[in-house]
């Protein structure tokens, strides 16, 4: 046998600009859907008579999607620092729950770690759990700031949009909550996810009835509850089978 032959393989090299171009491409697929809700997050600041630095303010001190459009509907309305506050807290509470799989444990850097932490979005999250390859920092962080470029450049190209348009565009506000019922129906079309939408429904639906003043605050509750006895009653029925 030839002693070259024999001679186990070395380590792939790690390159930072080879990683980076992965983080860059992982997020292409989710970003292609960011950049036009982007602009329509634009053209709403603009539409709704707030001044269009707005827009890259709000993206950069609050870089999250579905806080940011309720945020301009509740500045035009002067809704109190304390309501804004507690809406901030229950949109936002989901990220909690991002942080137990997300892999930040791989970015070591005191402050790419602060970053991505800030950076944690629905996005982010939904390609690295679906994801079954190995992260590290310099894909990570390259992947979650592309996410923050597609967001911020679409609400600027949305305000330089809004200057070119003769009248109002109605129905902004809803871009994002058309996709997330378009994400809904996607999840539920093989089946397996509907117990899931209509334990959501259910939730809601009482925490309507319950609590209508924090409905969403009790709805998030209640789901998560629902959420945890269905995965035990799961666990435990898989054992039983076993």
């Amino acid at each position: 046998m030839n002693l070259i032959d024999a001679e186990p393989s070395a380590p792939p090299v790690f390159s930072r600009r080879r990683e980076a171009a992965k983080g860059l491409r992982s997020s292409l697929a989710a970003g292609l859907g960011m950049f036009p809700l982007g602009i329509a997050f634009g053209l709403l600041v603009v539409q709704a008579g707030l001044p269009w630095w707005l827009a890259p303010a709000l993206s950069t001190a609050a870089f999250a999607g579905s806080l940011e459009l309720l945020l301009v509907g509740m500045i035009v309305t002067a809704t109190p620092l304390a309501t804004i506050a507690l809406t901030t807290f229950l949109v936002n509470f989901r990220h909690v729950f991002y942080s137990f799989s997300f892999p930040l444990q791989v970015v070591k850097h005191p402050l790419a770690k602060v970053y991505s932490m800030y950076a944690m979005i629905d996005e982010a999250y939904a390609v690295t759990a679906a994801s079954k390859e190995r992260w590290n920092s310099w894909r990570l962080i390259t992947m979650q700031l592309a996410f923050q470029c597609y967001w911020v450049v679409g609400g600027l190209v949305g305000v330089g949009i809004s200057s070119l348009l003769p009248g109002r565009i109605e129905g902004l506000e809803f871009a994002l909550c058309a996709l997330f019922v378009t994400l809904t129906l996607d999840a539920a079309r093989s089946g397996k996810q509907l117990p899931s939408l209509l334990l959501g429904a259910a939730s809601f639906a009482a925490a309507v009835v319950l609590a209508p003043d924090a409905s969403l605050f009790l709805g998030l509750l209640l789901f998560l509850a629902l959420l945890i006895v269905r995965f035990a009653f799961s666990r435990r029925r898989g054992d039983s089978d076993a």
